[in-house]
């Protein structure tokens, strides 16, 4: 998922940054309102913050797509945090991989966000309440969510490199390319993910205090 720099077109680089920009700035409020509730609220986050970016910085290359394949971590964290707060995580996370790991790029970085922080955080937030709405256990849910957390930040990288690499009359044949390359770590990857957040979210919901009532009531866990 870590687009590395000198792919994009760097037009195309400040238009992600930018878009990613709303939904880092509303996480942030959130977080301040959200500590201002529960004082130890903060420090759930740099514990979520922390799995998100061991989660993701055990890169599987693929070779195909310019770019390399790995859990995101997402799911979990839009569970226990809700998507905005979440999509701030993963920007943390990406930053510091940039940085120091040469994992992804700083002028892909908000391509980067969009993907995993954005898309990945909110596939996997909607699906959860989605199956939690329908009468499905946490386990059920937590585990539809980590797969889709996983599978919609592929998909929308696929669609970024389509989008840079390809020409307009050739964009769809280029995405399912790229797609379809994702699919031999991805598929088992993407599973995998849903039970490591299955497990996650059973942890902390049935088995510690961790979450302030008035943040889980919110995040209408």
């Amino acid at each position: 998922m870590h687009i590395a720099d000198g792919i994009l077109k760097i037009e195309e680089c400040m238009a992600w940054f930018a878009l990613s920009l709303p939904f880092i700035g509303y996480g942030i409020k959130k977080i301040k309102d959200r500590s201002k509730v529960n004082p130890g609220y903060k420090a759930l986050l740099a514990f979520l913050a922390a799995a998100v970016f061991v989660i993701s910085c055990i890169p599987i290359p693929v070779p195909i797509a310019g770019t390399c394949s790995h859990p995101a971590g997402t799911g979990i964290t839009a569970i226990l945090a809700g998507p905005f707060i979440s999509t701030v995580l993963a920007a943390c996370a990406l930053l510091l991989q940039a940085l120091f790991l040469a994992h992804g790029g700083i002028s892909t970085l908000g391509a980067n966000i969009v993907s995993m922080g954005i898309m990945g955080s909110f596939a996997g937030y909607f699906s959860f309440k989605v199956f939690k709405k329908l009468g499905f256990k946490i386990s059920i849910a937590g585990f539809i969510a980590g797969i889709m957390s996983d599978w919609v930040t592929y998909a929308t990288t696929s669609f970024q490199l389509a989008f840079s690499l390809s020409g307009k009359s050739d964009f769809i044949e280029t995405f399912f390319k790229i797609l379809i390359a994702f699919i031999p770590t991805q598929l088992p990857i993407g599973i995998i993910e849903g039970f490591i957040t299955s497990a996650s979210v059973v942890i902390f919901m049935k088995k510690t205090n961790i979450l302030d009532k008035t943040v889980a009531k919110e995040i209408k866990i």
